[in-house]
């Protein structure tokens, strides 16, 4: 069972700036399209940005376009999401997820498209 493992929530302020790490401990995920996803109690999970496993593509839902920045490190086997001039519509638990995938180029935004997912952590934005 491939567990991913991500931090860095906490409870912020609006306009602050937080950055998620996920990880994949023990697995090699340079072949894996990776993505960010986000839920609260009233909305399903939705998703935030991917990233193509080679990391020379990224796509982010609109709200997020132009404050949220989705980078990898493969030899760390980490990718990471930061998040710029937060709000508090940005609050819910964020999931990162990964997909194996042939292609290098690709990303998705489905998340019956992702094999695996982390437990999630808590971004709390204050007004």
């Amino acid at each position: 069972q491939v567990q991913l493992v991500e931090s860095g929530g906490g409870l912020v302020q609006a306009g602050d700036s937080l950055r998620l790490s996920c990880a994949a401990p023990g697995r090699t995920f340079s072949s894996w399209a990776m993505g960010w996803f986000r839920q609260t109690p009233k909305k399903e999970r939705e998703f935030v940005g991917g990233i193509s496993w080679n990391g020379d593509r990224t796509t982010y839902t609109d709200s997020v376009k132009g404050r949220f920045t989705i980078s990898r490190d493969n030899a760390k086997n980490t990718v990471y999401l930061q998040m710029n001039s937060l709000k508090p519509e940005d609050t819910a638990v964020y999931y990162c997820a990964g997909a194996r995938t042939k292609y290098g180029h690709i990303w998705y935004t489905s998340k019956e498209q992702y094999n695996y997912w982390g437990q999630g952590t808590q971004v709390t934005v204050s007004s």
